[in-house]
């Protein structure tokens, strides 16, 4: 899932002296860019920003967004379609952030005696992208670095509502990243009922031979795009290859299990957990614009729903309206892919893998 980590510190110093030169030819751009698309990244500017308050030492927050392994491990497999992925990993932050700044950028107030939530925005955002972790290994990955001032920048936004739209943000990510691949590099990205994320024509020894776990963190180490590239090369030839993922049946709309699953043990669940409930249960992935609107559609009265109190509804309204409306709406916002381009993105997306040199090179 997402991971939030509190600044305290503006130094940046980590984050722009690695330029991310493994994904050169592979991104567009520098490391560096701006999220909401608002003009180029002014270092000078974000440095004004990450500044603390007479209220707090926080300056802001680094959010490390990381595509699930499968996808990351594109990036070593098919390096024709690797620029595909980054760019479909790039938008689907762009939808997390467009999302965090929609629901969970508020100020806390009190007025009379009570607590009240503003709006507000975080503003300044700037991303970092990277396709490494410290062993090496292919780790398609964003830090999202949000300022804590507000806009008004003589308050600071609540914490609490980040902390509390986190999994929710995770499954818009998590969610678009799906359709998304799918759209620009051809894989289908598909998330099981129980949770698991893979991408079909996929062996299991790619993901055994770069797995991500490791006892020790590990160094930092700045690899260069021909250093990385043969790194890869030399552990492709000792994969062992166990047969292809299991990948789910297609199904169009919301699964009512996953769905109802994700809402499980909340007795009275907001907007949010909504929004998560149907970005999970959505198998082949929903744009994050697209889930908004099919959760506001199904449930009108939480439209304007933002912050740490959203307005809860039972368990049993949630449970009975989500999945059934869903199903019909993600048809009729033309979410859902034809019979013919879905066997063409099969076709292409199991045979690549068989195609790519690396496998090639491995066998």
């Amino acid at each position: 899932m997402i991971r939030i980590f509190v600044r305290r510190n503006p130094n940046l110093d980590y984050l722009t002296g690695d330029s991310a030169r493994e994904l050169e030819d592979l991104r567009e751009g520098p490391a560096w860019w701006v999220p909401d698309g608002r003009g180029s990244v002014d270092f000078r500017r974000l440095d004004e920003r990450l500044r603390t308050s007479s209220r707090s030492r926080v300056v802001g927050y680094d959010l490390v967004i990381a595509a699930p392994r499968p996808v990351s491990i594109l990036l070593a497999l098919d390096e024709t379609r690797a620029p595909d992925v980054v760019r479909a990993h790039r938008e689907a932050v762009s939808s997390t952030l467009s999302y965090l700044d929609e629901r969970a950028a508020v100020i806390r107030t009190r007025r009379a005696g009570h607590e009240e939530e503003v709006a507000s925005s975080w503003d300044d955002a700037v991303s970092f992208t990277h396709g490494v972790n410290r062993h090496g290994e292919p780790h398609l990955h964003d830090h999202l670095i949000l300022p804590a001032v507000a806009r008004a920048e003589t308050s600071i936004n609540d914490a609490r509502s980040l902390f509390a739209h986190a999994l929710t943000a995770d499954a818009v990510y998590r969610a678009s990243l799906r359709s998304l691949v799918q759209s620009y590099a051809g894989y289908r990205v598909w998330r099981s009922p129980s949770g698991r994320e893979g991408v079909e024509g996929m062996d299991e020894g790619w993901l055994a031979l770069w797995g991500g776990h490791w006892s020790e963190r590990g160094s930092k180490v700045l690899w260069r795009r021909d250093e990385i590239r043969e790194r890869w090369r030399d552990q492709a030839r000792s994969v062992e290859l166990f047969g292809e993922m299991r990948s789910p049946a297609l199904r169009d709309g919301v699964d009512p299990h996953p769905y109802r699953a994700s809402l499980y043990g909340d007795r009275w669940p907001t907007r949010r957990d909504i929004v998560r409930a149907v970005a999970d249960g959505v198998r082949d992935g929903i744009r994050g614009d697209d889930v908004a609107a099919v959760v506001d559609r199904s449930f009108p009265e939480l439209r304007h729903d933002r912050g740490l109190r959203e307005r809860p509804i039972s368990l049993y309204e949630a449970w009975e309206r989500g999945p059934i409306q869903s199903r019909v709406l993600v048809r009729e916002s033309g979410l859902s892919r034809d019979s013919s381009s879905r066997a063409e993105m099969r076709e292409r997306g199991g045979v690549a893998l068989e195609r790519d040199e690396l496998q090639r090179e491995s066998r």
